[in-house]
């Protein structure tokens, strides 16, 4: 049993640190080449790492989360979510959250989502005109963001609706590019000086963006209609065991998590679809075939479930992944992973890309293969877009529907091109992971074929 960090990275930990940020991907192939499966970084400011991209071993981590503190090791997205975010939670407060937060996202619920999702697509979508450049990532996140606000905050229409559209565009863009987000990891630039600094900025847009959500808040608990089905009104509603309800902070820093976790994550995965689909024309006769199948069928849910359909949205999330990484987890204690004895208080770190891209699991990783999630069954720990153990995603089904209703949407109406002439690669956004330049499409003309909904 080795006690001893593995395969540390011997390079500065300035030097680890910018690479981290400008290209977590690249160094992490780096890295992964010269050193294997699990090896240790150091970034400057920020904390030492393992690095974990073998199966088996995060296999062992989800197994035994309960001796890992999770939230502890999220303190950088502290800045952005807020202290009461379920991110940053560990024990049973951790616990209390997710149950209070997880029904809005399961079941019957989401089946009322569906519609909404598609009339969304469609009212965005039919803004283009033949023969017109648009931006994939762009208009996706004017979907996804339409969908949180329809569907979370329940807010289609009024002043706070209208004020609230522009101003969440503007913060999130604040950390469009490896530069701009920086300032999410160096905390000597997390410095309020007013609108002089864009961290100052970042700061004033997120009291704005606060002052909207509570003024939400208060209207609702004021109005106490039982009968709204939207995430926050649920959120509000539901109960924990000693009868005690969510706080208004509670409230405020979740919506804001479902914020980032949801809108940047959900656009950006459609935004590579849609890139995939229309560089590979046997994909895109093979969706439209299975799309057109279903004659007048027209039930979201029965969409839902094609098969071709949901194979394309795994690879979407296998070969680009949103985020380079899983959260960190801290060891409460000494503990044993893979042949390694890891003292207490290091921080693993599981690799969603590093899996996704192992060979032995996914030959021709590099090759963007739907087929492969047709014939086989992975499991929790090597396929991970969504995380895993005690902190899975909590609106991985929601998300999951709203990729696949997007573009069933999109599809089934429109004929579209790619306009790329070369390949769109990632880049760091915030915290997450983007097309650079969003993925260029054009509309070239309409399908004939019934709405989906």
């Amino acid at each position: 049993m080795l006690s001893q960090l593995p395969n540390s990275i011997t390079s500065p930990s300035v030097w680890q640190l910018i690479n981290w940020i400008a290209d977590p991907i690249e160094f992490q192939r780096r890295c992964s080449q010269k050193y294997g499966d699990i090896f240790s970084i150091r970034l400057s400011g920020v904390g030492s790492y393992v690095i974990i991209g073998n199966p088996q071993a995060i296999q062992e981590i989800f197994n035994q989360d309960a001796k890992f503190d999770i939230g502890r090791a999220n303190e950088l997205a502290k800045p952005l979510i807020g202290q009461n975010s379920l991110m940053l939670m560990d024990g049973g407060r951790h616990r209390r959250e997710r149950k209070l937060l997880m029904p809005p996202f399961h079941g019957e619920k989401l089946q009322a989502y569906a519609k909404q999702i598609c009339l969304i697509t469609e009212q965005i979508a039919s803004q283009w005109q033949v023969g017109q450049t648009f931006v994939a990532r762009s208009v996706m996140q004017k979907v996804s963001l339409e969908v949180i606000l329809q569907i979370v905050f329940g807010l289609s229409e009024g002043e706070r609706y209208q004020q609230l559209k522009p101003l969440l565009t503007s913060w999130l863009d604040m950390t469009d590019s490896p530069l701009r987000s920086s300032m999410l990891f160096l905390r000597f630039l997390q410095k309020d000086w007013g609108m002089w600094t864009p961290w100052g900025q970042m700061k004033q847009r997120q009291r704005q963006v606060h002052d909207l959500l509570q003024a939400e808040i208060t209207e609702k608990r004021a109005k106490q209609d039982d009968k709204r089905g939207d995430v926050l009104s649920l959120m509000m509603a539901a109960r924990d065991e000693t009868g005690q309800a969510m706080s208004d902070e509670e409230l405020r820093d979740e919506l804001l998590t479902i914020l980032f976790a949801g809108h940047e994550t959900t656009s950006t995965t459609l935004s590579w679809a849609f890139y995939q689909i229309h560089q590979n024309p046997d994909i895109l006769e093979k969706l439209q075939h299975e799309l057109d199948s279903l004659g007048d069928n027209n039930n979201p849910m029965e969409i839902a479930q094609l098969p071709y359909l949901t194979a394309v949205c795994q690879e979407t999330l296998r070969m680009y992944p949103v985020l380079p990484v899983l959260f960190p987890r801290i060891t409460k204690s000494s503990i044993n992973i893979a042949g390694y004895k890891f003292d207490a208080e290091t921080t693993l770190m599981p690799s969603i890309y590093l899996v996704h891209y192992r060979e032995d699991l996914y030959p021709n990783a590099k090759q963007f293969k739907p087929e492969r999630f047709m014939g086989r069954q992975y499991s929790a720990a090597e396929y991970l877009p969504f995380g895993g153990g005690s902190r899975r995603c909590l609106g991985y089904a929601l998300a999951q529907l709203e990729m696949k209703l997007v573009l069933a949407t999109v599809l089934s109406k429109y004929q579209l091109v790619s306009v790329e002439d070369k390949p769109v690669k990632m880049q760091r956004r915030g915290f997450t992971l983007a097309p650079t330049g969003g993925v260029r499409m054009m509309m070239t003309g309409k399908r004939q074929m019934a709405p989906i909904f």
